[in-house]
């Protein structure tokens, strides 16, 4: 059996004022992610993780944010389209891992419903996603709220 892994990472700054958006789902927070789209930090890395699996660019080759196609656009749009593509080059996703770092807000809550959102726009079963959330024990820009990082691995498999 033909497999193959990708990992991605994003990092966007926060900004007071903007909506927070992760694994697809809104964050209640004072803070979002400063972007050209909404800024959902972790579904462009976990789009980077599946594009690499197949070594296929990234989702700034694909999805320029120097295009207004893409300004303020759903993540999700991008996601599902970037599981077209996989699906049109004949390979589906077996499983991915993502693991958020942001010192706030707490995500406990949210990790639930994001591996939710994910696996149906990715249309796979919820055990087949992982998310993750830690803080930086204060350090760094992630731990001094000046933004979020997210990395991501994705399993693909021919067929």
């Amino acid at each position: 059996m033909d497999i193959r892994i990708g990992n991605g990472y994003d990092v966007h700054a926060l900004a007071e004022g903007l909506p927070l958006w992760l694994g697809g789902v809104k964050i209640e927070s004072p803070v979002g992610c400063i972007a050209h789209s909404d800024g959902d930090v972790a579904i462009h890395a976990l789009c980077d993780a599946l594009l690499g699996a197949l070594a296929i660019g990234d989702i700034g080759k694909h999805f320029p944010d120097t295009s207004d196609e893409f300004a303020g656009i759903d993540s999700k749009i991008l996601l599902s389209r970037v599981m077209e593509l996989i699906r049109s080059m004949g390979w589906s996703v077996v499983n991915a891992d993502i693991t958020i770092a942001m010192q706030k807000p707490r995500l406990a809550p949210y990790i639930l419903p994001m591996r939710e959102c994910l696996a149906t726009v990715m249309g796979v079963e919820t055990d087949c996603v992982s998310v993750k959330a830690t803080t930086t024990e204060k350090l760094g820009f992630v731990g001094r709220g000046e933004g979020c990082e997210v990395y991501a691995v994705a399993l693909v498999r021919k067929g």
